[in-house]
């Protein structure tokens, strides 16, 4: 997949004392739940990134033809939640070990990936997935691609807090659901009080 040199970067405004990191792991509906209820991180946004089509709709991205994955920025405070955190409860949540799939979901769309917003994020993305390969943490190897933050689109309104206003519709109940719970099993003590 080749970047479009010709598009314009989008940046995103960081509020003072914060960061932010762009994170696809599937559906950005299973990834927003997920984050949105860390301590620490103050926003998360649904969209669309590291495609080649400016502007994409949700019905251009799903076609496969955009180059974009489905993607959360996770905006955090770094003095109460640590970027290394974030990165655990990305790799925990979802299976970083298929390609352009996360269950039932397939197309490149919804691979796995993190798109860094500065050199020591990328850093640390890279060491931390070179060591859980080397420790085999999973039983295939980790194919989350980490790259450079190019663009970002925010996806539709329909689409944005989809868990916390939908949570009883069957795909939340049977796909974005066990996410949850397995993030309140295992990361109770980084859940907001």
């Amino acid at each position: 997949m080749q970047e479009n040199p010709s598009l314009p970067q989008t940046l995103v405004e960081i509020p003072s004392g914060e960061s932010v990191i762009t994170l696809g792991a599937g559906c950005f509906w299973c990834t927003e739940a997920v984050f949105q209820r860390l301590e620490g991180v103050t926003k998360v946004i649904s969209g669309y990134a590291g495609g080649f089509v400016e502007n994409p709709t949700y019905r251009e991205v799903c076609s496969a033809t955009t180059g974009h994955a489905e993607v959360v920025q996770v905006f955090f405070k770094p003095e109460k939640i640590k970027l290394e955190t974030i990165l655990q409860v990305f790799w925990a949540t979802h299976d970083p070990t298929t390609l352009n799939r996360q269950g039932a979901d397939v197309g490149p769309q919804y691979r796995s990936a993190i798109f860094f917003h500065n050199p020591d994020q990328g850093a640390l993305a890279q060491r931390l997935k070179d060591e859980m390969n080397q420790q085999q943490v999973f039983n295939k190897p980790i194919v989350t691609e980490i790259t450079p933050f190019s663009n970002f689109y925010p996806a539709e309104a329909m689409h944005r807090n989809y868990f916390n206003e939908n949570g009883f519709q069957p795909y939340c109940q049977f796909v974005i659901k066990p996410k949850v719970d397995k993030l309140e099993k295992y990361f109770s003590d980084l859940l907001q009080k």
